[in-house]
């Protein structure tokens, strides 16, 4: 299928050289010409195990090339997902602007049906307001589904987690947008969730809070622990070997972090 994917940061390089990887013809996008010149230079400017390997492979094979240009990444892909920074703000909100900008930027050179899929970490009824943005501002009056497709990557693991995914979440409210994001990622051969956008959106926050709650609880274990002589690494054994909690993330530290 042909693919293209706004934003060639962390979330958006990795899900594109994926993509590539498994035979899908790619087209990543940045506004960061810097960074488009890099790529095209076969400079990969972030590190993740085996990434720079596919993405030259990719690049090699003619599945996978860089621009800066948003009209030629919706022009020649029929899928395009949309990986933007969501950053949060001092009031502690969620900064959307990058997003509202990518989401007007394509309803400007819209002309055909589109999917449009937003895999960045967004507020829950994110994707109604980018459906009404596209559609206030498409002068062409293009048909369109907007997916929500949530990513569930570690940085460090990130290609190990998008080519051996747990479960993919595709929330939408259209039969066509779900067939065709199933043929995406068929390759993937991994369980397909489909529900509609909302709970897509919502399931993102929820696995995102359920880890860091087992990280949190762990540490206060520890805590305990020391107090009373036990030994924490023990007592998460202990506890991650009942098959409804489960071993991961119980592992006492500094605690937890990154963007999304």
């Amino acid at each position: 299928m042909d693919l293209s994917i706004i934003g060639s940061g962390y979330v958006g390089l990795v899900t594109g050289a994926c993509f590539a990887d498994v035979g899908h013809n790619v087209i990543c996008v940045d506004n960061d010409a810097q960074k488009i010149k890099q790529l095209q230079a076969g400079e990969v400017p972030i590190y993740e195990p085996g990434l720079e390997e596919i993405i030259h492979r990719n690049v090699s094979a003619r599945r996978l090339r860089f621009t800066g240009s948003i009209q030629e990444g919706v022009n020649n892909s029929q899928i395009v997902f949309i990986a933007v920074p969501t950053p949060q703000q001092p009031d502690g909100d969620v900064d959307l602007s990058f997003l509202e900008k990518v989401a007007r930027e394509i309803a400007g050179v819209l002309t055909d049906y589109r999917v449009i899929v937003d895999k960045s970490t967004v507020p829950v009824k994110t994707g109604e307001k980018v459906a009404e943005s596209i559609k206030r501002y498409n002068r062409h009056g293009a048909n369109f589904d907007v997916v929500s497709n949530p990513e569930f990557l570690r940085e460090g693991c990130a290609v190990a987690d998008l080519m051996r995914p747990d479960r993919i979440v595709i929330g939408a409210q259209s039969e066509h947008a779900v067939d065709l994001m199933k043929k995406v990622y068929e390759p993937f051969m991994a369980p397909i969730l489909v529900t509609d956008i909302n709970s897509a959106e919502l399931i993102k926050h929820c696995a995102n809070s359920f880890l860091a709650l087992k990280i949190s609880y762990i540490n206060a274990v520890s805590a305990i622990c020391e107090a009373s002589g036990a030994d924490v690494e023990k007592v998460a054994d202990g506890i991650g070997m009942d098959h409804r909690i489960g071993r991961d993330f119980l592992n006492a530290g500094i605690g937890y972090g990154g963007s999304c």
